[in-house]
């Protein structure tokens, strides 16, 4: 949608924006009830700017590409090769060349006309790209978890709150009907009390990008295990083989951006930068945002956390190639006597996300659903369903629709923030050695400096958070 309005008058979704006006309810039906006709006039089109195409630019560039009411009219990406590709997907289904190509976010986000950003870059980039979409009035689709860190995602949602936009996160989960089901049944009471929840996520590290076994075929006498990647520190003659020149197709200096400088390592840059705390977060804070997300959904949490957080965890050398935790347990206390344990590579806990009550269980996952009541998921006793939980049936037309109404997203960034935030102070107890103490509403840790350091980090100069 370009800034002018017709003469006639001004649009539906214009008028709410000026006026400031949100619904407070969210829609219950799916955003994909009605059939969008393909002879969209441009005025009433979402214009549509991308920012990253790694590993869910792509998939998501897609979804609103198949969106007559959306058009991608700009694309950016530090990696020349990549951004070429992306702007081959997108003029290729337009069949022409409109689409303006991007070195830097921040030229793309200064233009009027684009109304969106789909934001798909590494976590140490999610803050600035997110805060800068804000403040040049843009709506704002993003990728999970929020942020590097609790500050960053405390000023995204500032930032966000402030400008009156509209934001959904790529926890996509809530958009399928098993999760939601499964969060209905917990919430309608079905289960009883809730007493505990469970949420397995991935342990170690995946080789996202293929570029491992390259990189191990150089070192004589290694195993062909990505594994292996954990164990290369800097001055061992491994680590002198990894580290190369950046390829000149990528400007290595700015995706480096507001994060201490590191030498180039091939591994450890596109899809596989999640495997380096310098730029991500490890397998926790990379699915913490999909399963503890549905359990805070099933809880009606989605506004809360805990107050108590305890965990342990197995990390390789702080310094090594790839230096995340691959093994973790976190133990956290909620209100209403709830305790959650979040794990990774513990065979106990089951992949995804699990609630225990006092009359009976639900499980759910990508793979499927269980119960201790299977007929639960077929239809909940019409006298127990109370609450129905908002319904999407596609996360990003939901967004778009969103964009459109001006009501609240399946998943706002004030839900987002809280849906991270356990992954973080997880991370921060283990990292530090002890259980911490978190004030849910003033969002601090209390009585632990050294624990509260974490809760933000230096940026490079001359980059600023906020």
């Amino acid at each position: 949608m370009n800034e002018t309005s017709s003469a006639a008058g001004i649009s539906r979704r214009r008028f709410l924006a000026a006026t400031g006006l949100v619904l407070a309810a969210p829609p219950l039906f799916s955003s994909c009830a009605t059939r969008i006709s393909s002879r969209i006039p441009p005025s009433e089109r979402i214009t549509l700017g991308i920012v990253g195409w790694g590993m869910m630019g792509p998939a998501n560039t897609d979804a609103f590409l198949k969106m007559a009411d959306c058009q991608v009219v700009a694309a950016c990406d530090l990696d020349q090769h990549h951004l070429q590709a992306a702007l081959d997907k997108i003029n290729g289904h337009y069949g022409n060349r409109d689409c303006t190509p991007y070195a830097d976010y921040r030229e793309m986000m200064a233009r009027k006309d684009i109304d969106a950003v789909m934001l798909a870059v590494p976590d140490h980039w999610h803050a600035l790209t997110a805060i800068e979409a804000a403040r040049n009035r843009k709506d704002i689709y993003g990728e999970k978890p929020l942020a590097r860190t609790v500050a960053e995602q405390q000023a995204i949602v500032k930032a966000v709150q402030k400008n009156q936009r509209i934001w959904q996160t790529g926890s996509w989960q809530r958009s399928q009907s098993s999760f939601r089901k499964a969060a209905e049944i917990v919430r309608n009471g079905l289960i009883g009390k809730v007493t505990r929840v469970e949420v397995g996520l991935p342990s170690k590290h995946h080789d996202f990008a293929g570029t491992a076994p390259a990189l191990l075929a150089k070192f004589r006498g290694s195993p062909n295990d990505p594994e292996y990647l954990a164990k290369i520190v800097p001055g061992s003659p491994e680590w002198q083989i990894a580290v190369t020149s950046p390829p000149p197709e990528l400007d290595y200096e700015m995706w480096l951006g507001p994060s201490r400088v590191e030498p180039y390592i091939q591994v450890r840059i596109h899809m596989n930068w999640r495997w380096n705390y310098n730029i991500g977060g490890g397998q926790l804070l990379d699915w913490v945002g999909h399963h503890c997300d549905i359990a805070h959904w099933g809880l009606g949490f989605d506004n809360a956390g805990p107050f108590e957080v305890e965990g342990h965890g197995e990390f390789p050398p702080p310094d090594a190639l790839w230096n995340t935790c691959t093994k973790y347990r976190i133990t956290l206390k909620y209100p209403n006597d709830v305790t959650m344990i979040m794990a990774g590579g513990h065979a106990d806990i089951r992949g995804g996300t699990k609630w225990i009550g006092t009359d009976g269980w639900v499980w759910v996952d990508r793979g499927g659903y269980d119960a201790s009541n299977l007929d639960w998921f077929a239809q909940i006793p019409p006298d127990r369903y109370k609450v129905r939980l908002y319904r999407s049936d596609n996360h990003q037309r939901n967004f778009i629709d969103c964009v459109k109404s001006r009501q609240p997203t399946i998943t706002p960034v004030e839900t987002a923030h809280h849906s991270a935030l356990p992954g973080h102070l997880g991370l921060i107890s283990m990292l530090v050695g002890r259980k911490i103490k978190w004030d849910p509403v003033r969002e601090r840790i209390q009585g632990d400096p050294g624990a509260s350091k974490l809760l933000t980090r230096p940026y490079r100069p001359p980059w600023k958070l906020g």
